[in-house]
């Protein structure tokens, strides 16, 4: 090492940026890189979300439709498949309830269940949920099991 090839650590060094609004001298002066007039020159602007300079904004173009039921009861919907899957794993042995699905993360402790359909059941379970659809329904009986509306 020499004069010659001298340079700071890595990472020592840092670029400040260009300082603007700092005099006519800097070349940054004047204007501060904002141009002339309009509402993007001023301080304290900010963008409005969705604002289209002053075009009629797309939430207000596009029609309102459709209403949501104040009513409606929501199910978590768990399938024989996914009941099958536990039994496989070895976390259910013979009985399935609120519990064994909370515990398994399949439904949350305020949620409503609701028994599906899809896929096949083969171990015979005693299955107690809120709901069951007449396929799943058929699916546990069909296994020797039984279905249990909670």
């Amino acid at each position: 090492m020499d004069l010659s090839n001298l340079k700071p650590a890595e990472g020592s060094v840092k670029s400040q940026g260009k300082r603007i609004g700092r005099g006519q001298g800097s070349g940054k002066g004047g204007t501060a890189t904002r141009g002339h007039k309009g509402a993007k020159s001023r301080s304290g602007y900010s963008k409005k979300l969705g604002f289209e300079g002053g075009q009629m904004p797309l939430q207000r173009r596009v029609p309102k439709f459709g209403f949501t039921n104040i009513n409606r009861v929501e199910y978590q919907g768990i399938n024989l498949d996914t009941l099958q899957q536990l039994v496989d794993d070895k976390k259910i042995k013979d009985t399935v309830d609120f519990e064994t699905l909370f515990t398994n993360r399949l439904a949350g402790k305020n949620d409503l269940v609701k028994i599906l359909g899809r896929g096949e059941l083969k171990a015979k379970l005693k299955v107690s949920a809120h709901k069951f659809t007449a396929s799943a329904k058929a699916a546990i009986e069909a296994a020797g099991g039984e279905a249990v509306t909670i």
